[in-house]
């Protein structure tokens, strides 16, 4: 099935009022998949309760926390890995970076060879 996208315009960052805009396709959202969504599709393909479904992806953000807390990579097979990222200020020499440099942490989700197939396999199509 087609991801349904819509054109939506964007100025020039940094220009007052924008500047000239131009439209970009984004993708139109299709509701969500909570928790209990993703438990009860689970539950349909595999053998596993719903109890312990709940229980493993409740154990997987705790593990995950530990891990990148530690500044592990979290590598998840085909569904990908996690590893954090910092946005911090350039300074002039080598001395100056410190702690204090730092300005925001972040997650980067590297996409697994699955989830990477399907992405280059999306068709579009604008409603």
């Amino acid at each position: 099935m087609p991801i349904k996208i819509k054109a939506i315009a964007k100025g020039r960052p940094g220009i007052a009022g924008g500047g000239d805009k131009k439209y970009y396709a984004v993708p139109v959202m299709d509701g969500e998949m909570d928790i209990e969504a993703l438990t009860k599709a689970i539950e349909k393909i595999c053998t596993v309760s719903g109890a312990d479904i709940r229980a493993v992806l409740y154990a997987l953000v705790d593990v995950s926390i530990d891990g990148l807390s530690r500044c592990a990579i979290i590598r998840m097979g085909d569904l990908g890995s996690l590893r954090i990222t910092l946005s911090s200020e350039g300074k002039a020499t080598i001395e100056e970076v410190n702690a204090a440099s730092v300005k925001k942490a972040g997650i980067i989700l590297t996409p697994g060879a699955r989830l990477k197939e399907m992405l280059r396999n999306l068709k579009f199509r604008k409603d």
